[in-house]
């Protein structure tokens, strides 16, 4: 069963300018999720989906291959993860390279865990999954959750005003580092989520979405609290 990575890394970044390759604790962002890949022992394969040539350098630099460029029609802002992955698999195609399984990574992962990939790559041959996820449980019920109109605040689901929090369901959200998942599924049905996905839960320690730079100092912290890492 042939295996490959593949970690998105286009040039262009909005709210955090270069944000793929700005310095994490010392190292450039990508190399985390390079790092992670490579140790993990998994994959035939760790590529960068870039159309950068300073991503591109620095990707090699730190053990990924990039084989080609990532094209303009997958490099804008609105180019889908699914997009940029279809395309990446047809080119290993056409040069003659076919993978069973596959995983994205976030080239903005750096509490990424070679042990979680391990897992997830575990539960989608075990199990049979399309796909297999990283989710974080919400530490607050969401069935208490509040909304805000005008100032007012009331109830999303009025019914659990009075709810105790140990009697509801606990709830979670996609942790936002990888996909792994079987191609041939993904190419057919042109999804990362689909009404056949596993996830492996990760902790609170282990995931901080990066959106704004007080994100990247949460993350930072984080990283510094992590056992591998003291």
């Amino acid at each position: 069963m042939k295996r490959l990575a593949i970690i998105p890394a286009r040039g262009g970044s909005k709210r955090i300018p270069r944000k793929n390759i700005k310095d994490f604790c010392g190292q450039p962002i990508i190399a985390y999720s390079i790092k992670a890949a490579l140790d993990s022992g998994l994959f035939d394969e760790v590529m960068v989906s870039t159309d950068d040539e300073e991503i591109a350098a620095l990707a090699r630099k730190y053990g990924a291959s990039v084989p080609f460029m990532r094209s303009p029609a997958t490099s804008d802002d609105f180019a889908t993860t699914a997009a940029v992955l279809s395309e990446v698999l047809e080119k290993y195609k056409q040069l003659g390279y076919k993978y069973e399984v596959a995983c994205c990574i976030y080239p903005t992962a750096p509490l990424l865990q070679a042990a979680s990939l391990q897992k997830a790559f575990e539960l989608l041959t075990n199990k049979d999954y399309d796909t297999v996820i990283p989710v974080l449980k919400y530490s607050y019920p969401i069935w208490r959750s509040l909304k805000l109109e005008e100032g007012k605040a009331s109830m999303n689901w009025p019914e659990h005003v009075s709810s105790r929090s140990q009697d509801l369901p606990s709830a979670y959200h996609d942790a936002g580092q990888f996909y792994f998942f079987r191609v041939d599924s993904f190419m057919q049905k042109q999804a990362l989520f689909t009404d056949n996905t596993g996830a492996v839960e990760l902790s609170e320690l282990q995931v901080q979405d990066i959106d704004t730079l007080t994100d990247w100092e949460m993350a930072e912290i984080k990283y510094k609290l992590l056992p591998s890492n003291v």
